[in-house]
């Protein structure tokens, strides 16, 4: 034990945990023993002998489990951004055993009668708001959790819990080790004329890193399609590369997810049918701020057939440039992104491959993401070099206040590799809260194309994008000011988390950020102001393509979790195409964001029955977008207030409270539709 890092908080900065040290054999003593003592934690608690108070119950239990969430913060943080065989083995004991702890505190009967009669008795504890609104959501969380069901219904749930874990790391597994078997090799150069130069040398290191020296491995993504579409020319290629992003986990070999998602959906379905629901949706939504799976359709009904009403008339722009090409070629899914940008080019005079040289790494870093950070809440950002990370190319960044106190540690993952899971997220290795005195240490990562050895690493418009929303979630995590764990940072409803993350989309052409960053690696002369216009006034250009392939993707992910336990599902690939029919959403230049077989937010992550949550965020970011341009924009003022009444609160007050206490009313969904072209 005096030799595990974990069995100690770390004495580091920030307590960041001492990755030098840390080491694959670590985890699993921390986890067993972590496990272990929280289960000692608890007892402690049930066993007390005086009278039960919010104090020695509630609070008790927000100081447990500390060696366990340690190691596991550790641990998914590395599972998810730098995998191994090892790590792997390691994720498939625990999930399941994680599963059974969990749910022996929260299914444990006289833990839940200790929170019930607090939380029955609340009006007379004189709890302030944050300790009030605290030992709701644990009542909440036990009776979503199954405290109340019978005992044998309890034990029931523990079965399904286990093997639904079981199951999503499964399908993690076997979509990652897909994914990276999927890549086009490409013999020729000739075949990839379009691509840049750090493009070409970045296929290049793939296909040498795979044993393929001479040759070009173009890597799959986690969703559908390919950015490299949008410059290849090679139409043949293009759709090679399309067939292999579609058919990712669905081969009918060992790495195929069709059957191990199928269970997964009809266990979620038996489980809520033990709550007396009648659907995982139901039993998921009903605890999110959309309220029902009903409120959820009601605006996605609203939004679905104008968006494909605009992408058909898109595709019809799309098949005419085709023709003026020369070309006598339907449109299909593997020519839209290249014909958008010549459409975008000819009607808007706006080439965002062009615009690479201008999007390069560093200073969108520094003099885009970090500068807007700066102007709204006055946070300065130092890289760490000093700061040991869990990977080589994990850079560190100390976080201060305008004063020069410290607010916590950013930690940038951005290059993609076989080790990492696709696509951009979140993580936090230690939670903000003053309860335990702890300060925020949050990673962002990100599947950027690495770039050969001392060449920049130039983004696509999408790449940047990518970078600001997700370090809307960093910012969310790192100006959290509240007491407890259980409320720190990103810790809201589900559909509501993607709100903060949106907003700070709204910086990347904001007149002062864009002039401040987006300038010419080489030259450094700014970006042409007309290019930034042009962008500006194409702002709905191809939105029925984006909204129609995401809805889909809602869609889809609503359709597999209304299913009853009765419901037979014997063709995944036929479900799905009658789900996307169903809603009027086929339009088969348009495929789905994801595909069933690689839909890891609804498989593998926390996403089952909120893949929604996205555009219903967008309607509270796009109000207050808004709010912002009506307020002044970029000043510090409307950044304090965005901080204090709602990044700083985490999870310790309602979500839509939070919203109303920041905007002054509730959301309308008018902002969301002239922003998508929709109305």
């Amino acid at each position: 034990m005096a030799e595990n890092p974990f069995f100690a908080r770390s004495a580091l900065v920030y307590e960041l945990p001492p990755f030098a040290a840390i080491k694959d054999e670590h985890y699993l003593p921390a986890f067993y023993e972590g496990t272990k003592a929280q289960l000692a934690e608890v007892a402690a608690i049930i066993d007390a002998i005086e009278p039960t108070t919010f104090e020695n119950t509630i609070v008790a239990l927000e100081k447990s489990g500390q060696l366990l969430g340690r190691m596991l913060n550790v641990f998914y943080n590395k599972s998810s951004s730098d995998t191994s065989d090892v790590i792997d083995e390691i994720e498939a004991e625990i999930a399941p055993k994680l599963a059974a702890h969990s749910d022996a505190i929260q299914l444990n009967p006289k833990l839940f009668a200790k929170v019930k009669s607090l939380y029955e008795n609340r009006s007379s504890l004189n709890l302030n708001s944050e300790d009030s609104w605290l030992l709701e959501k644990y009542y909440r969380d036990l009776v979503h959790a199954g405290a109340h069901l019978s005992e044998a219904e309890r034990v029931q749930l523990t079965g399904i819990n286990e093997e639904l874990s079981k199951l999503q790391t499964a399908f993690g597994k076997n979509l990652l080790n897909d994914t990276n078997d999927l890549g086009v090799l490409v013999e020729n150069l000739v075949d990839l004329d379009g691509l840049t130069a750090t493009e070409i040398a970045t296929a290049s290191n793939a296909a040498k890193d795979r044993g393929h020296e001479g040759k070009y491995l173009l890597a799959m993504v986690n969703f559908t399609g390919n950015p490299i579409l949008t410059t290849l020319k090679n139409r043949e290629l293009r759709k090679k590369i399309m067939d292999a992003s579609l058919v990712k986990g669905n081969r009918n070999n060992e790495k195929d997810t069709k059957a191990l998602l199928l269970q997964m959906v009809k266990l979620r379905a038996r489980r809520a049918k033990l709550f007396g629901v009648s659907s995982h949706a139901e039993y998921v939504i009903h605890e999110q701020t959309a309220g029902s799976p009903a409120n959820v359709h009601k605006v996605l009904r609203e939004i679905a057939p104008a968006a494909v009403k605009n992408a058909r008339a898109e595709g019809k722009q799309l098949q005419e440039a085709i023709i003026s090409d020369g070309h006598e070629f339907e449109l299909a899914s593997w020519d839209w992104a290249m014909y958008s940008e010549k459409v975008r080019l000819a009607k808007h005079s706006v080439d965002t491959a062009a615009m690479r040289p201008y999007f390069e790494l560093e200073r969108v870093l520094h003099d885009g993401v970090f500068f807007a950070a700066t102007k709204l809440f006055g946070i300065t950002f130092q890289e760490r070099k000093d700061l040991v990370t869990y990977h080589p190319e994990a850079r560190a960044f100390e976080v201060k206040n305008e004063d020069g106190s410290p607010l916590g540690l950013y930690i940038g993952d951005f290059f993609t590799r076989d080790s990492k899971r696709g696509g951009a997220w979140m993580n936090s290795l230690v939670d903000q809260n003053t309860l335990l005195g702890q300060l925020p240490v949050v990673v962002n990562n990100l599947n950027i194309p690495k770039p050969p050895k001392g060449e920049p690493a130039l983004l696509t418009l999408d790449f940047t994008t990518t970078l600001f929303h997700e370090f809307g979630h960093a910012l969310h995590g790192l100006l959290s000011q509240v007491k407890y764990p259980r409320v720190s940072g990103t810790s809201v409803q589900r559909d509501f988390v993607e709100f903060p993350s949106q907003v700070n989309e709204m910086w990347i052409l904001w007149p002062e950020v864009v002039k401040n960053y987006a300038r010419h690696y080489k030259t450094g002369e700014q970006m042409p102001q007309t290019w930034i216009d042009n962008l500006q006034a194409a702002a709905t250009f191809n939105e029925g393509f984006a909204t129609t392939s995401y809805l889909a993707a809602a869609i889809l992910d609503l359709a597999w979790h209304s299913l009853t336990e009765t419901d037979a599902v014997d063709d995944v690939n036929e479900f799905e195409r009658r789900a996307i029919a169903d809603y009027g959403l086929d339009y088969p230049p348009v495929h789905t964001r994801y595909r069933s077989t690689y839909f890891s937010h609804i498989f593998a992550g926390g996403y089952s029955a909120g893949y929604y949550g996205y555009i219903w965020s967008e309607v509270l970011d796009a109000d207050s977008v808004e709010w912002f341009k009506e307020n002044g924009g970029l000043t510090r003022a409307n950044g304090d207030h965005f901080r204090k009444e709602l990044l700083s609160r985490g999870g310790s007050i309602d979500s839509m409270q939070m919203f109303r206490n920041f905007r002054g009313r509730d959301a309308t969904i008018t902002p969301l539709l002239t922003r998508r072209g929709l109305n």
